[in-house]
């Protein structure tokens, strides 16, 4: 312990800019052990939810915050003729958005139950399709900055019409 404290104050004496952003805390605190000094807040490393199918309508604003990105990017879904009816159908994409709210690279799905094979070809496409329309997805610019290129998991239920 005494050797890292040396280490440490070697460190900052050679570093102006690292001595005037330490504030006297614990130099081995951090994000795995607890909040440490000057230790910014971050997002989780993959963004998750969970977004029942279809939506009525899709959002009318920008999206501001991680609870309107999700709908915003489930509105364009539509379920296959396959499976319409169907209860009990969950597939889950996991894709990236660039600052603009486009696609980084190709969205991978990486889970559908409820459908075997080639309904479940058609609800793969049809999730696939859904995310081809609705992106770039209209969101601000303060998000756009927040999520850019963080993975993200849009988990969608599908709940057939009553």
């Amino acid at each position: 312990m005494l050797a890292r404290r040396a280490v440490a104050f070697a460190v900052l004496a050679l570093v102006p800019a690292a001595a005037r952003a330490y504030d006297g805390g614990r130099l081995d605190a951090g994000y795995a052990d607890e909040a440490g000094p000057g230790y910014p807040l971050s997002l989780p490393q993959t963004l998750r939810a969970t977004v029942t199918v279809p939506l009525d309508a899709a959002p009318a604003e920008p999206a501001g915050t991680l609870a309107a990105l999700y709908p915003a990017l489930a509105a364009c879904w539509r379920a296959p003729a396959a499976i319409t009816g169907q209860a009990g159908i969950e597939v889950t994409a996991r894709l990236a958005l660039r600052r603009d709210g486009g696609l980084v690279g190709r969205p991978r799905i990486t889970y559908a139950a409820g459908v075997a094979g080639p309904a479940r070809a058609l609800l793969v496409r049809a999730t696939l399709d859904g995310l081809d329309r609705c992106t770039p997805a209209r969101i601000t610019p303060a998000l756009g900055r927040a999520i850019a290129g963080r993975p993200v998991a849009l988990r969608l239920v599908y709940r057939p019409p009553a």
